[in-house]
C-alpha cells in the first residue's frame, strides 16, 4: 500500500479506470466469471443490437432484472473512497466500463461512461433520448420501443466517451485501474496510451489481468479494501 500511496502522490494527473470488480461489491453481478450473467444468459439473445431489432420487448425483459438489482445496488466502500480521492484533488477523472450510475451517486463528478448508462434509453428510429422510468419505454415522439442506453454486442462505443478516456490516459501520469482484467477492447487498450506517453500503471484487482506484467504496481484485492486505505 505504502508503494501504490506513493505512486498516487508523486504521478499526478491520476485517472481511475474501472470495471466490474469494483460494482460486484455493492451486490452487481459481473459478466465473465462462472456465476456471472452470461453463464445464465446468451448474449447473442439479449445483448446485440441484431437481437433488440428482432425482439426489443424480451431484450427489455432481461434488463427488467438488471434495473431491479440496481435499485436495490448501493455505492460500496470504493466508489465512496474514489469520490474523496477526488475532492482531495488526487483522481483527475474516473473512466468507467460500468453501467449502473454508482460512481456518480457516490460523489464522483468527473465520470465518463465508455459503454453507457442504464438509466437512459434512446430511439433508434428517431434519435430521441430520455430517461428510463421503466422497462421497454416508448418514444414519445414517434412511439418506437426504446433502446437501453448500454453499448450492446454490434454496436460501436460512444466516440465523445472514448475519445475523452483515450486524452486523459495519455496525459495520465498514474492510470490506475480497479476491477477490471483488462480484457474488453478497445478500453483494455488504455493502459498502452498511458505506458506509451510515459505515465505509470498500477492495477487493484482480485486475480490476474492483461497487463500485471507490465504495471508499475499489481494489488491482488477488492477494491473497496484497497481504495480505503488510501484516505489515510
Amino acid at each position: 500500500m505504502s508503494e501504490l500511496v506513493q505512486l498516487l502522490l508523486e504521478r499526478q494527473p491520476c485517472v481511475v479506470l474501472t470495471g466490474a470488480g469494483i460494482s460486484t461489491e455493492s451486490g452487481i453481478p459481473d459478466f465473465r466469471s462462472a456465476s456471472g450473467i452470461w453463464a445464465q444468459y446468451d448474449p447473442m439473445e439479449y445483448a446485440t443490437i441484431d437481437a433488440f431489432r428482432r425482439d426489443p420487448e424480451k431484450v427489455w425483459e432481461f434488463y427488467a432484472l438488471r434495473l431491479g438489482v440496481l435499485a436495490e445496488a448501493e455505492p460500496n466502500a470504493g466508489h465512496l473512497a474514489l469520490a474523496e480521492l477526488e475532492r482531495r484533488g488526487l483522481v483527475q477523472a474516473i473512466v468507467t466500463q460500468n453501467v449502473d450510475g454508482l460512481h456518480q451517486r457516490a460523489g464522483s463528478c468527473e465520470v465518463i461512461e465508455v459503454h453507457g448508462s442504464i438509466r437512459t434509453a434512446m430511439c433508434l428510429e428517431c434519435g430521441s433520448e430520455g430517461a428510463v422510468e421503466r422497462p421497454a419505454p416508448r418514444c414519445s415522439r414517434c412511439g418506437a420501443i426504446m433502446k437501453p442506453g448500454v453499448v450492446m454486442f454490434g454496436e460501436l462505443l460512444p466516440g465523445e466517451a472514448m475519445e475523452q478516456a483515450i486524452e486523459l490516459a495519455r496525459a495520465a501520469g498514474l492510470l490506475l485501474v480497479v476491477g477490471s482484467t483488462l480484457e474488453v477492447y478497445p478500453v483494455a487498450s488504455l493502459p498502452d496510451e498511458t505506458l506509451s506517453s510515459g505515465g505509470a500503471l498500477a492495477i487493484v484487482n482480485r486475480g490476474p489481468t492483461a497487463y500485471d506484467g507490465r504495471a508499475d504496481l499489481k494489488v491482488d484485492g477488492g477494491a473497496g479494501e484497497t481504495l480505503v486505505r488510501l484516505l489515510g
